[in-house]
């Protein structure tokens, strides 16, 4: 497995998810649900727990590391986020140039692209910077500690919030996928992408940086 990490900011920190954390994730999902139209997010405690049993599998299994955001002036937890679809490229050498491929002995080769997704909140902490660090502690831990060369954003197309959030992060559009996936309410839906390269970090981290200094929010 990637050694889990707890990545820290100065509004939230981003710590390991574990089955512990069902009752907070469950009362940060039941302040107003009607926010959450196009999201899976669970709703009460046995759901909470299937949610985190799920997440906690794929984490095992290398495709994904889970998080759960707390929000340290309230010491709350207020939502939860991931690093999911992680792929190690084996062809053409690995990446970064230099790194052994194989698991060395305390953690596996970084992934070289990551999607960051399965991003909720509770409604009293959405529109304010908690998404922002979220996002700005992430991609800095993809970019400079794993080196990842591109990390991809999605969403249901119809979630408009959603996708200004991604576009205020400086992500470039990338097109449609149609009939990609089922929808939280059942249907099928078409998927939203967006990337951001690593050529592409440095000014997406001056935008959140910006953003962070002046209050706004990308949520």
């Amino acid at each position: 497995m990637l050694t889990p990490v707890t990545l820290c900011g100065r509004l939230v920190s981003l710590e390991p998810m574990t089955i512990n954390h069902a009752n907070a994730l469950s009362d940060a999902a039941s302040e107003n649900r009607s926010f959450y139209s196009f999201t899976y997010v669970p709703d009460g405690l046995e759901d909470a727990q299937r949610y985190i049993e799920i997440a906690l599998a794929d984490s095992s299994k290398n495709r994904a590391m889970p998080f759960v955001v707390r929000h340290l002036e309230t010491d709350r937890i207020v939502g939860t986020t991931r690093f999911l679809d992680l792929e190690v490229f084996t062809w053409p050498p690995p990446w970064p140039p230099g790194v052994a491929s194989g698991p060395s002995p305390t953690d596996l080769v970084p992934p070289t692209v990551a999607e960051i997704g399965s991003t909720w909140y509770a409604t009293s902490f959405q529109r304010t910077g908690v998404n922002t660090e979220c996002k700005l502690l992430m991609l800095t831990h993809a970019f400079d500690s794993w080196k990842t060369a591109r990390v991809t954003l999605k969403t249901d197309a119809r979630n408009t919030p959603s996708r200004s959030a991604i576009q205020r992060l400086g992500a470039a559009f990338e097109g449609i996928r149609r009939a990609h996936a089922p929808a939280s309410d059942g249907s099928i839906r078409d998927t939203a992408y967006y990337s951001i390269l690593a050529e592409e970090w440095p000014a997406v981290r001056s935008n959140l940086e910006d953003r962070l200094r002046k209050g706004k929010s990308s949520s």
